[in-house]
């Protein structure tokens, strides 16, 4: 008798029922705003980057005034100071000038804080040239007020005393104060000044005020 053989299943064909299939993969989903954000986020960096590059390119040394320096003074270099400011607008003095500044005069009063523009400055002082002359003054108390600085403004008037005829007088209307200064210890509005006056008043200046006969008055408003 005879058994009837059943063919073998090709293994290598596989499953061919449902447990063969493959379960499907869902396509990806594509987000165009975070990638469109993305691009911006990088654009942005790289703006922000440049802006910087170039800021800091433009910003230059400058000088910035410290000290008040009067007009027709010359500038020390303690009243100077070094500043970063931007390099366009004004005609800011550049600090790698600062030697030729300590050289020249201011042609106004300037205040601490100002930044330094070259029509503040001349090589040559109208103050201190031709036909000026420097005066000092011993004042006592009473015959200055109190508070007088360097690039001030004043008046020098002669003042006679008792034993002396003649009247009140005005010698140098607009005086500029070259330097003050005096001992602080000294109870009073005292002290030594040097003004600058015109050369032909200096010789009676200074009469007066080898005899005591000699006062100032300040003129804030002439600064």
């Amino acid at each position: 008798m005879r058994t009837s053989e059943k063919p073998a299943v090709n293994a290598a064909a596989g499953l061919s029922g449902p447990a063969s299939r493959k379960l499907p993969v869902p396509p990806r989903e594509r987000k165009p705003a975070l990638a469109a954000l993305a691009v911006l986020l990088i654009l942005g960096g790289a703006l922000a980057t440049t802006l910087l590059v170039l800021n800091s390119g433009g910003r230059v040394s400058a000088i910035r005034v410290i000290q008040q320096v009067g007009a027709g003074q010359k500038f020390p270099p303690e009243a100077l100071e070094e500043v970063k400011v931007a390099g366009e607008g004004v005609d800011y003095v550049s600090w790698s000038q600062r030697e030729l500044v300590t050289n020249s005069f201011a042609t106004v009063t300037i205040l601490p804080g100002t930044l330094l523009t070259n029509r503040m400055g001349v090589r040559a002082s109208t103050e201190l040239g031709e036909g000026k002359a420097t005066v000092g003054l011993a004042l006592k108390p009473g015959q200055m007020p109190a508070g007088i600085e360097r690039g001030d403004r004043v008046q020098v008037i002669y003042v006679p005393s008792r034993t002396s005829q003649g009247q009140t007088r005005v010698l140098a209307p607009n005086a500029l104060v070259f330097s003050a200064g005096g001992d602080k210890s000294r109870s009073g509005n005292s002290g030594q000044i040097t003004v600058v006056v015109d050369s032909t008043a200096a010789p009676e200046i200074v009469g007066f005020a080898s005899s005591g006969e000699i006062a100032v008055a300040e003129l804030p408003g002439a600064r």
